[in-house]
């Protein structure tokens, strides 16, 4: 499969973050097109019909999402965007706001307009994202200036505006309740569902909070149409998509290609392979929540339903490779610690689980572990996964279940040697203080 530059079309232009240099292209007129020729019930059908899926983790199919929000709501609509990209492992939306920020401002005036959304919007993103934020600032002044933001943008009566709002850094925010809790000026906490944010959301108005990969996808869709967007991919599992790839590979970056590429020729054929051309030992698909896939594993297209099937997910499409050197269990640990640091506190089984699972692992990786510690972990992960209030629970049991069922080999080395396996390295120094147990 070749690459394709469809997203990433303008990135390696001169000057590609200039108003200028996107409407050189046609930019804004797919945003013309809409205001000027649509009714916002037919953008949200062709959407629908390009069968687009969001592209921030879940993929639920996005026109879907748009016609949830319920017509003459007695408070305003808001679209939000969600530009926090705190999954580990994903840097693909940071590359969409640092080049080429006028796709993602298009394509939010494209979306407002079909949900009916408030003359104001807000692009969450994440606080480490300072020269992302400055470039995002100067665009939408740009946009002003041409009278693409603001009152009666195109002649065509609809009011629309966007302001950028920082983060402060926290992962939970990049769940979409806890998102709008953060705007609100609130702790970045999620919410109990339902009410879905379509009903009520950010300021108690219908919401609508979609990923900066899916909202650069409606241009495109509105210029080419719903047919060209499904031309890419599978049923289902249509458009163009980016890739993440970091960890032991040769070549790491982001990548674009049709939705379906599988990973070993994403590893193999494009990243140069493994580092240093040692073997492979796992895959992580979908960012540091989706669970390990092995060798002979990875011969299945990075899609949404494939993955699934296989017993994980795509995610942010986050791709962390991992060759023969790294010790599974010290990998494990990390991607536990982070998961602990991040749970808001909210619910016992995340705010108690997620920590027990780091000092589990901590002993185990010291030497201390317990012929029946891989057990316990198993166990611990049972009553955290479905019981917490949002996905983390979830997403920090991903990695640790499927480590313990495809490298229990490894554990039990752990266990009666108090060493991980020769030829594998530690990433941290083994005099850092012990977790409590």
């Amino acid at each position: 499969m070749e690459q394709i530059k469809v997203l990433l079309a303008n990135i390696d232009k001169p000057d590609s973050t200039s108003i200028d240099t996107y409407m050189a292209g046609g930019g804004y007129e797919d945003a013309r097109k809409a205001l000027t020729t649509m009714k916002p019930d037919e953008v949200t059908q062709l959407v629908k019909d390009s069968e687009l899926r969001g592209r921030g983790g879940a993929g639920f199919p996005t026109g879907n999402k748009w016609s949830f929000v319920p017509k003459n709501a007695p408070k305003p609509t808001w679209l939000l965007c969600n530009a926090d990209e705190s999954e580990p492992g994903t840097f693909k939306d940071r590359l969409i706001i640092e080049k080429d920020p006028h796709l993602l401002i298009e394509g939010m005036i494209i979306a407002a307009f079909a949900i009916g959304s408030n003359p104001m919007s807000y692009i969450y993103i994440r606080g480490e994202f300072y020269y992302g934020a400055t470039v995002l600032d100067k665009a939408l002044d740009e946009a002003r200036a041409k009278g693409f933001l603001g009152k009666n943008i195109f002649g065509s009566g609809f009011d629309f505006d966007i302001t950028v709002h920082r983060g402060a850094g926290a992962y939970i925010c990049g769940e979409e309740t806890g998102l709008i809790e953060s705007v609100e000026g609130h702790r970045g906490q999620p919410r109990v569902k339902p009410p879905f944010p379509a009903v009520i959301g950010v300021f108690g108005g219908p919401t609508v909070v979609q990923n900066v990969e899916t909202l650069a996808c409606v241009p495109l869709i509105v210029r080419n149409g719903a047919e060209w967007f499904k031309s890419f991919g599978t049923p289902k599992n249509t458009g163009p998509k980016l890739y993440c790839v970091s960890g032991n590979v040769k070549k790491p970056g982001v990548y674009e290609f049709p939705m379906g590429i599988t990973i070993k020729e994403l590893i193999y054929d494009h990243c140069g392979g493994i580092t240093g051309d040692r073997k492979l030992k796992a895959v992580i698909p979908g960012g540091a929540s989706a669970p390990m896939l092995t060798p002979d594993e990875i011969d299945i297209p990075l899609n949404f339903d494939a993955l699934m099937k296989a017993g994980s997910m795509l995610g942010s499409a986050g791709i962390i490779v991992l060759d023969e050197s790294v010790c599974i269990v010290d990998a494990v640990w990390r991607l536990a610690k982070f998961f602990a640091h991040e749970s808001c506190g909210q619910c016992t089984p995340c705010r108690e689980g997620t920590n027990w699972l780091e000092s589990v692992l901590d002993r185990i990786e010291r030497g201390e572990g317990r012929p029946q510690d891989a057990d316990l972990l198993l166990d611990m992960s049972e009553n955290i996964g479905g019981k917490s209030l949002c996905a983390l629970g979830d997403a920090a049991i991903g990695p640790v279940i499927s480590s313990v069922r495809k490298f229990r080999d490894e554990y039990l080395h752990h266990v009666e040697h108090k060493s991980c396996l020769p030829g594998t390295t530690r990433y941290r120094r083994l005099d850092m203080p012990v977790a409590a147990h």
